[in-house]
């Protein structure tokens, strides 16, 4: 991971996706977390103090030092355990059938091998376990859509590999999912940005 990556771009992030607005959405998606839940993109913790009751511990897949330090107020502060339990996604250090949940927030758009980070969650919630996810992606309207075209290639970029074109409920999908509820709509950004999709999917 390079300087801006590690260094720059969480703090960017913590400006774009830690605004206090986000929390109600936040909150909505991890409403069918239970038990032990493995989140990936914990970047600097914003979903702390957003999960239910039901959870009992978080393992932390998080790449950025930077992102972890940033949010080591939150952590101490969580009625929750959490542990940084990993760095990459797409290669999860734990056994099969570990965790009855799994969360991501405004990550699956920057994993480079999304199909490989989906698989390897299915790998670790046991059956039956839910996914949670509140993501953005691609706009349901062509107009917008067109923008997001012109508009990717800077911003994989400047954003980490961030994705404006993925498809998430339908990549959730065909990695094997069993989507359960889907709300997607418009942020209140700019629309190109804010095509978002908050839903869990069960593993079957």
């Amino acid at each position: 991971m390079g300087f801006y990556e590690d260094r720059i771009l969480p703090r960017i992030i913590t400006k774009t996706c830690g605004m206090p607005a986000m929390n109600k959405l936040r909150r909505r998606a991890c409403e069918p977390l239970s038990g032990r839940v493995v989140e990936i993109g914990f970047g600097s913790g914003f979903n702390v103090g957003q999960y239910p009751d039901a959870v009992t511990q978080v393992a932390a897949v998080e790449p950025s030092d930077t992102g972890w330090q940033l949010g080591a107020e939150r952590i101490a502060a969580s009625t929750i355990p959490i542990e940084r339990s990993g760095l990459d996604g797409q290669r999860l250090p734990f056994d099969d059938d570990t965790f009855d949940s799994a969360l991501s927030t405004f990550t699956l758009c920057t994993i480079p091998d999304l199909p490989a980070a989906l698989a390897e969650l299915r790998r670790v919630v046991k059956p039956g376990g839910v996914f949670a996810f509140f993501e953005h992606g691609n706009a349901p309207d062509e107009g917008v859509r067109r923008w997001q075209r012109r508009l990717e290639p800077l911003q994989k970029r400047v954003g980490g590999g961030c994705h404006l074109t993925r498809d998430i409920p339908a990549l959730v999908s065909d990695a094997g999912w069993d989507v359960v509820e889907l709300d997607s709509f418009y942020g209140q950004v700019p629309k190109t940005f804010s095509a978002f999709s908050v839903g869990y999917a069960r593993n079957p």
